[in-house]
């Protein structure tokens, strides 16, 4: 109630304009005329006592100060806000000075009658050197309510020198400054022109994680901001939290920080052997949660034979431990499979090196190969990105699906991302529509031929060309391959890609 009668008290003051009745304190003293001396805008804070119950500090509050006549000032309390809610300009107008040389003094009244609110103002003031201090009593009635009000704010006058930049220049999530901000697993990106301050976080956080982040704020120099650099916020169950950034000079831009979505991470860390088409065989590797075309490759050495096919290299799909973070990450290949077929069906001279969320069904190679890959996973979330980090070699002999090699043709790798909607688990899209289908709702899709030696990040921004419903069904797939057009079996050999770190943004 205190609160309330407070807030109450102050947007009354702003609808009443201003203080009415301000009027020299020194009855006999002489007038000099200074209003010269003291005008200008002062920054300070604003203390606030009700009750004798003392309130947090109002800071970084503006006053500004005008002639209004020789020995008569005018005096503004400019975009007035507390507890975050903003209540306008408080005026105090033509209130007579009195005194002499760097001190002069003021005072004035009013009274407040809007709606149930009734209150009786009054202040004094004093200007010092450079000092303004500001002394409000208020008694106030809403309704029955009765309180007793106290308003004290000293300032220092401006140079008029001052930066008026206030810009948050950088706001991170260290997890060496509090564990608790371990679940926020995109760092925030801070937008100048929307003043907004967008971050991600773990699809497992809860919200009382999210109650706990403490936030590491830069702003711009000899700016301050409030809440303050370190100060636990909460974040939870969609809250926004306002930052209030005031420059030297008092200027004020205010941001609002917010989770905007959810991430599901996939690391390559984890691997074992595939064993469901032959289980002597113990180097069909297999990265957890994904599926490749190791399978395919490993149909081709087994069953080759039958057609004259001879092929005892490396899997497309194997554990590197060149790793962006970690130990491990997903080295894919293309390799010579040589050509010809199996049971009447075409074997490519090169195979490209796959990975993807889905499974993969080798032996529908031997009626329909574009059968062998399920792409997607049942997903009840809306993705919105999938970034990672990359590096790419490209090979140097481009065969065609004809097996001539194409002299000057440069391999390109590809990653996307497709989601689809489905009626049931078992509808699924594979290689001949997954990018064409009339089922995708959305989907992202990257190629490049340029070689990469370093560890670069990559973003898949996925587009929708339906709207996302979450009453409806859907599959997700995340798609890698060394060779783009490997499906068609155009690829080159040795063309290498690698892939770590791979998170999927979800809609929050």
């Amino acid at each position: 109630m205190k609160k309330n009668l407070f807030l109450c008290l102050f947007a009354a003051l702003c609808t009443m304009g201003t203080f009415t009745a301000c009027s020299s304190d020194d009855e006999s003293g002489v007038i000099t005329p200074a209003a010269a001396d003291v005008t200008g805008n002062y920054k300070g804070n604003l203390d606030v006592m009700v009750d004798a119950a003392n309130l947090p500090t109002v800071e970084n509050q503006l006053v500004s100060v005008t002639k209004a006549g020789e020995s008569t000032v005018s005096l503004s309390i400019s975009d007035f806000s507390f507890m975050g809610i903003s209540i306008g300009d408080i005026n105090l107008n033509e209130c007579q000075l009195s005194g002499s040389g760097d001190k002069y003094t003021f005072t004035g009244t009013t009274k407040v009658n809007a709606a149930i609110l009734t209150a009786d103002v009054d202040a004094e003031g004093t200007f010092e050197g450079d000092k303004l201090t500001i002394n409000m009593d208020i008694a106030a009635s809403l309704g029955s309510v009765k309180q007793t009000v106290k308003v004290v704010y000293t300032g220092t006058k401006l140079t008029g020198s001052e930066s008026s930049e206030a810009k948050i220049l950088s706001f991170v999530f260290d997890q060496e400054v509090s564990a608790a901000n371990a679940v926020v697993l995109e760092q925030p990106v801070v937008d100048e022109t929307a003043k907004t301050i967008k971050f991600a976080v773990s699809a497992d956080a809860t919200s009382d994680d999210l109650s706990k982040l403490m936030p590491t704020i830069e702003v711009s120099e000899k700016a301050t901001v409030t809440p303050a650099s370190g100060a636990v916020q909460d974040f939870s169950n969609g809250k926004t939290v306002t930052y209030t950034v005031t420059a030297e000079n008092g200027t004020k831009v205010t941001y609002t920080a917010s989770v905007y979505g959810n991430v599901t991470s996939y690391d390559f860390e984890n691997w074992s052997y595939d064993t469901s088409m032959y289980p002597e065989e113990n180097q069909i590797y297999m990265a957890n949660g994904w599926a490749s075309c190791n399978n395919a490759v490993a149909l081709i050495k087994y069953m080759g034979a039958l057609g004259g096919i001879t092929y005892t290299g490396e899997y497309p799909i194997r554990p590197s431990d060149d790793a962006f973070t970690g130990e491990k990450a997903v080295l894919l290949e293309s390799v010579d499979t040589q050509g010809g077929n199996i049971f009447g069906q075409k074997v490519p001279k090169v195979t490209a090196a796959s990975i993807f969320l889905g499974s993969f069904n080798a032996m529908a190679a031997i009626s329909d190969p574009m059968a062998t890959t399920s792409f997607g996973i049942m997903y009840d979330k809306q993705p919105l990105k999938v970034t990672g980090y990359y590096k790419y070699t490209p090979g140097t002999e481009f065969y065609n699906a004809n097996g001539e090699l194409q002299e000057g043709v440069t391999d390109k790798c590809a990653m996307s991302a497709v989601l689809y909607e489905v009626s049931s688990e078992d509808e699924t899209l594979n290689g001949s529509n997954i990018y064409t289908s009339d089922k995708i709702v959305a989907k992202a899709v990257f190629t490049s031929d340029k070689s990469v030696d370093t560890y670069t990040p990559f973003e898949l921004n996925l587009e929708y060309a339906k709207a996302y419903d979450s009453s409806k069904k859907y599959k997700f797939a995340i798609i890698f391959s060394a060779s783009a057009d490997g499906a068609s079996y155009n690829a080159a050999v040795g063309s290498k890609l690698l892939i770590d770190n791979v998170s999927v943004v979800n809609q929050n």
